[in-house]
């Protein structure tokens, strides 16, 4: 038996090896058939000796586990976006601001930007535990047995890593595996696939882990998160990536000025078309991580980081009509109606025309002749119009003054771009919008409710409201058309299981204006419960993270509103929750009442912990030097934030033993 053991353990290493060299390092060294021959013994082997069996064993590459959905699953640490831009200037202005936040010359990484799908994958002692597609950014869906099946991600790592971390990367569809792929498609009649981002995404949820292996995706990862302080800057993080086996590729670069970003920028803008897999852009990212603690996040995006993205494909096609769409919070959104053209890969027929300014800006008419791109590579845009071949005669477009759906005057707020139908509680579109709104995954996540079963539940007469889901009964679903039994019971069953959505996901789910996930999660998080939220001066929300005067408004127009509070009450009494569970031990009220911000770079704490324990403690984290923080703790090399608070003078100023010192009044400090 010890020399089967041997010899399934040789097979191990050697196929580990082989396909680290191959996939990783782009090295052949053994020919495709003994590739394939050690690989048979091995799977025979441990299906003869299952008490050998392991995780980390190459045979599990070959996938054959079936998922028949993907689990929710909420990350860790939030998947952030980036903010795009797309000249030079844009890159200029990002470096001006960031300068004013650091007073040590700064160092650039400068990254290619792969069109694909963002992973984030969980290593423990070296093991790769569980892969999460990006979602939303706070959760996304749990696909570890198929990324499994991806050749270039190790399942075991080499060398020296921490205890504990994830790694983030994207997982790309080569332009080989998509020219293989579509050979295929064709060869059964089938259409091909357009393009490898939307090809690679698709691939990674398909049901069988076995077909995902034969799809020949690929993943290159770009950045690790731990607790551990294992390296210094992003630099020596992707030298790390790459000795632990990961496939970080040598395209990066170390750049010491804004002139050789520029130049990498300029390089790949034209060299990206002799690449293997397709690229969107560049990413620049502060190498330094002490500094990019020190910037931290917007509600959206890394301040410390910036994507460029390249110039995207411009066609010509025709403007046949326009549409007027009326949304959930009763804006109106021209949409243009295209002869089809086929642009980055995919066929546009509609284009957003946003507001009636950026009709009159662009003097648009019917029948003219205009250039459509994809923003961002994503949505389609109309960007100019071609008045060389205007035809004599067009009349201009005119911006509709009632609302196409209910008729109601349309109305603009002074400052506003968009008009409004000031309709919102017999309007259609707006009523049918905020129940979509109120069951979609991101906010109740009510199973089975999409758009077709709100339309029936509304003209039906059986939704008015979103009250109205939870006085729902089985037997007047079935009553509906195409509603069987099973489906019924799903729907009721997703209802109840809403009960349990926590408070911040149902303030989101209420619909009011410009309050999305992320201003819901700090809401809640700084207003415990909806009438602490209701109460809130206008001071009050203003000095929360990132509540601007038009958000604090907002907040304060709806809750004027006498239906709102009817629709609440309603909804209290349904069971729905209300108020912020602390889901986090409390330690002391000794910090109660104070804010803090922490800027430097710290060394006695994580950043992370030390916030979690003012938290713990009764205080609260702001991220900005203003007259509404109680302490700055400064570490090493503190920048602009304590030269702002020693001029404010009203804050008190402590290094991080001295803020132990507080903690210490009750006992309790971060190794405790």
């Amino acid at each position: 038996m010890s020399n089967t053991k041997n010899r399934i353990e040789f097979l191990r290493k050697e196929l580990t090896d082989l396909n680290y060299k191959y996939y990783v390092l782009d090295q052949s060294e053994v020919s495709d058939y003994k590739f394939d021959k050690m690989m048979e013994e091995l799977k025979q082997l441990e299906k003869e000796n299952p008490e050998f069996d392991s995780p980390d064993s190459p045979t599990h590459r070959v996938g054959g586990q079936i998922t028949k959905s993907f689990p929710t699953v909420r990350h860790e640490r939030r998947m952030y976006s980036l903010d795009n831009s797309y000249s030079f200037d844009d890159i200029k202005d990002w470096a001006a601001r960031v300068a004013k936040s650091i007073d040590e010359k700064i160092e650039y990484v400068c990254e290619l930007k792969y069109d694909g799908l963002s992973i984030s994958i969980l290593y423990e002692n070296g093991q790769l535990v569980q892969a999460v597609t990006r979602g939303d950014g706070f959760q996304g869906d749990e696909v570890t047995h198929n990324v499994k099946t991806i050749r270039s991600i190790p399942l075991h790592l080499n060398g020296q890593y921490p205890q504990r971390f994830y790694i983030r990367g994207e997982i790309i569809m080569p332009k080989k595996s998509l020219e293989k792929l579509n050979k295929e498609r064709k060869k059964e009649g089938l259409e091909p696939y357009a393009n490898p981002r939307n090809t690679a995404s698709g691939s990674l949820k398909l049901q069988d882990s076995e077909a995902v292996a034969k799809r020949g995706l690929d993943c290159y990862l770009y950045y690790m998160l731990t607790d551990e302080r294992a390296y210094s800057t992003q630099w020596d993080s992707l030298q790390q990536a790459k000795d632990m086996g990961f496939k970080v590729g040598n395209y990066a670069r170390l750049c010491t000025n804004l002139d050789e970003v520029i130049k990498f920028i300029e390089y790949w803008n034209t060299e990206r078309y002799n690449l293997p897999f397709e690229i969107d852009g560049v990413v620049i990212k502060i190498n330094s991580i002490f500094e990019q603690e020190e910037l931290g996040y917007t509600a959206k995006s890394p301040r410390w980081a910036i994507a460029y993205k390249f110039k995207a494909e411009k066609v010509e096609t025709q403007l046949l009509s326009v549409d007027y769409q009326v949304g959930r919070t009763g804006a109106i959104t021209p949409v243009a109606n295209l002869k089809p053209v086929l642009v980055a890969g995919t066929t546009v027929k509609r284009a957003s025309l946003h507001n009636q300014d950026f009709i009159t800006n662009m003097d648009l008419r019917i029948n003219d002749v205009v250039f459509v791109e994809k923003g961002g590579e994503i949505i389609p845009k109309i960007v100019d119009v071609n008045y060389d071949k205007r035809e004599p005669g067009i009349i201009k477009l005119e911006f509709i003054k009632n609302c196409p759906a209910c008729g109601t005057p349309l109305v603009r707020e002074p400052g506003e771009a968009a008009h409004f139908c000031p309709n919102e509680k017999a309007c259609p579109p707006q009523v049918m919008g905020r129940i979509e709104h109120f069951v979609s995954r991101r906010a109740m996540n009510i199973d089975s409710v999409g758009t077709e079963t709100v339309s029936m539940l509304y003209e039906k007469g059986l939704v008015k409201d979103i009250s109205d889901f939870y006085i729902l009964k089985k037997e007047q679903l079935i009553e509906l058309d195409r509603m069987a039994d099973k489906s019924a019971q799903n729907i009721i069953d997703g209802i109840e299981n809403s009960k349990h959505i926590p408070f911040e996901k149902v303030l989101y789910a209420l619909g009011i204006r410009h309050i999305g996930e992320t201003m819901a999660k700090k809401l809640a998080k700084r207003f415990k419960s909806i009438e602490e939220l209701q109460k809130a001066t206008l001071e009050e929300l203003e000095n929360t993270a990132d509540v601007g005067n038009k958000i604090a408004i907002s907040i304060q127009e709806y809750f004027a509103k006498p239906e709102h509070l009817i629709l609440i009450h309603k909804l209290k009494e349904s069971g729905l929750h209300f108020q912020t569970e602390n889901t986090s031990e409390e330690i002391s009220h000794i910090l109660e009442g104070k804010t803090f911000l922490f800027t430097g770079k710290l060394t006695a704490f994580t950043r992370d912990h030390a916030e979690e324990l003012v938290e713990k403690n009764g205080g609260r984290n702001i991220s900005s030097v203003s007259k509404n923080l109680d302490y700055l703790i400064v570490g090493e090399k503190a920048g602009s934030k304590l030269k702002k608070a020693e001029q404010l003078g009203t804050v008190q100023i402590l290094d991080e033993y001295q803020f132990l010192d507080l903690l210490e009044k009750e006992g309790k400090r971060p190794t405790d």
